[in-house]
């Protein structure tokens, strides 16, 4: 758990600082951070015969947060090795990862050795192409390697010599959070993966979310895939999977966040994406919202009224649809009337997504599902 942060909101004017003041949500750490303070203790006991603790770390924009350890353990037999363990925080953020306990053994090596990362129970390896790590490394990301290699690197200086030790990074019951988690997908097996470029989590940004969103653009263009999914969910993956056979390397579990989607393909383009979900969020999408969960954006009825009038809707049939209690309900209503109300607000959210796209060399359509996964409306592809 986390004691104390220097400089915890800082003074910036926008970016994740402005976010944590206007929410007055608490932050969180990464598993990253959780896994330099962890590996700085241990380090530190390796050297000195002791513990710090409450442990400081920097993280990469400077906030000095300091972590408690939960565990604690120094061998000297059959050879010096010492492990500490921190338990992640996530703040108010709803993190699968919340609560998790990440351990750090380390073993001295010798001189001109370097830091060395190995992957213990519960934390996964790469398996597949496409992400910042070779396949064959342990699931431990770049940020966080640099920021254990730095710190490491400050204690052994204090000591007039050189970082040369073995770090085997684990996480407690990490193989099933795993499970939770886009690692399966995206060939991270055994666990989870240690993240994270700032340190921070910044609560309800879903950031890590997002963030596996773009993981799996990168796996599918590893993996050559030329046609790619973005999914609001299980049954929108199933539906997608029965009418394109997409390999699972090439569904992305894009959840409520299809503006990722979008900004991530718009700089690494594929040739082709189909964007397939409910159809209450795609209207959501129609209506020009990127952000498509239930606390941020609604489904609009009045400009469903105002597809429907431009599918053949007359007046009675349109005022029904505006005044309708849901978007399935509106659906219906001009199923009955032989309006294709489905297949028109396909075709928006495909304008709309063209249109952030910015000419990128995608062609896009999309999918509307009900919630039994049967297609109630499908765009052209453009």
């Amino acid at each position: 758990m986390t004691t104390s942060d220097s400089g915890a909101r800082g003074s910036a004017g926008g970016g994740r600082d402005a976010q944590l003041k206007h929410t007055g949500l608490r932050p969180g750490w990464t598993t990253g951070a959780c896994a330099t303070a962890a590996a700085t203790a241990a380090y530190t006991a390796l050297l000195t015969g002791e513990f710090p603790d409450p442990v400081t770390i920097t993280l990469p924009k400077g906030r000095t947060p300091s972590f408690a350890l939960a565990v604690e353990e120094l061998t000297r037999a059959p050879e010096r090795e010492a492990m500490a363990g921190v338990v992640k925080d996530a703040g108010d953020d709803p993190d699968v990862t919340h609560g998790a306990l990440i351990r750090v053994r380390v073993r001295a090596l010798p001189p001109g050795s370097g830091v060395v990362f190995r992957a213990g129970p519960g934390v996964g390896t790469v398996t597949r192409p496409g992400l910042p790590l070779d396949v064959g490394e342990p699931a431990i990301n770049p940020v966080p390697r640099e920021m254990m290699r730095d710190h490491l690197g400050r204690v052994a200086a204090g000591h007039g010599i050189t970082a040369d030790a073995e770090l085997t990074v684990s996480a407690d019951d990490g193989e099933e959070i795993a499970r939770s988690t886009w690692n399966p997908r995206l060939g991270i097996l055994g666990g989870l993966s240690i993240l994270g470029t700032t340190g921070i989590v910044v609560p309800y940004s879903c950031s890590a979310w997002i963030d596996s969103i773009r993981r799996g653009v990168d796996v599918a263009r590893a993996a050559g895939r030329t046609h790619v999914a973005g999914c609001t969910g299980s049954t929108s993956e199933r539906t997608v999977t029965a009418e394109y056979a997409l390999p699972d390397d090439a569904l992305l579990d894009m959840g409520d966040f299809a503006g990722a989607v979008l900004k991530y393909v718009r700089r690494h383009p594929v040739r082709r994406l189909t964007l397939c979900g409910g159809f209450a969020k795609l209207s959501k999408l129609a209506a020009g919202h990127l952000d498509l969960h239930s606390a941020r954006s609604q489904v609009d009825k009045g400009f469903l009224a105002s597809l429907a009038r431009e599918g053949g809707a007359g007046e009675e049939l349109a005022a029904a649809v505006a005044h309708a209690n849901t978007g399935l309900a509106a659906l219906q209503l001009c199923t009955a009337g032989g309006v294709p109300l489905g297949d028109l607000v396909a075709a928006a959210a495909r304008d709309q997504a063209i249109g952030v796209l910015r000419g990128a060399p995608v062609t896009v359509d999309v999918i509307c599902i009900d919630r039994a996964g049967t297609i109630v409306g499908r765009s052209a592809p453009r």
